[in-house]
């Protein structure tokens, strides 16, 4: 499998390809999501073959956001399954990855150890001490698709979406647990 060309293919595909009215699923959301999952894969002790799997579907989990936010998951599997098999990805490897990219659809459903890390890598930021910065692009680019038109609507979603989330790892939930109730309790005082 040729994973760095595999990655340096889709980055650049993204940096080119994807709309401008996304302020939060941008390379840096990628590139974010691709560290959070090196730590967590690092710190629940996976391989490296299960580490360069997870890092490749992080890389191909929001290209479907390509061609526009509805079902974007399902169109990344398809982007994966049009470009792996060209970076010596087999068969098997690209369903493992369609599998992760298919668990961050939102509610989660991981059901394995490597989709639960890319879940929780996913939206590693809510417990994050950058949640509020980074939780802003989000807010626009809900703005932008017409999902919430005020901040009181934002933080009412953000209220019920943290309160539904839970983390999958023990890295996650010892290491951003915590932060992402403290954050929560602060959104509920603003909205009072």
């Amino acid at each position: 499998m040729q994973f760095k060309k595999a990655g340096n293919f889709i980055l650049r595909k993204l940096e080119r390809e994807l709309p401008g009215n996304l302020y939060y699923h941008t390379v840096d959301h990628v590139n974010d999501v691709c560290n959070a999952a090196q730590e967590i894969g690092k710190s629940e002790g996976i391989s490296n073959d299960e580490m360069r799997l997870l890092v490749t579907a992080v890389l191909f989990h929001d290209a479907g956001f390509i061609t526009g936010p509805n079902n974007h998951e399902e169109k990344s599997c398809q982007i994966s399954k049009q470009y792996l098999p060209d970076y010596n990805y087999s068969n098997d490897d690209i369903e493992k990855i369609c599998g992760m990219i298919m668990a961050t659809k939102i509610p989660q459903s991981p059901k394995n150890h490597l989709e639960e890390i890319i879940c929780d890598a996913d939206l590693d930021y809510l417990g994050r001490d950058d949640f509020f910065d980074t939780g802003s692009k989000l807010f626009r680019e809900f703005k932008e698709f017409g999902i919430v038109s005020t901040e009181n609507d934002w933080n009412n979603l953000q209220v019920k979406f943290l309160e539904q989330h839970h983390y999958f790892t023990k890295t996650a939930l010892r290491s951003r647990q915590d932060k992402k109730m403290e954050h929560l309790c602060t959104i509920k005082q603003k909205l009072k």
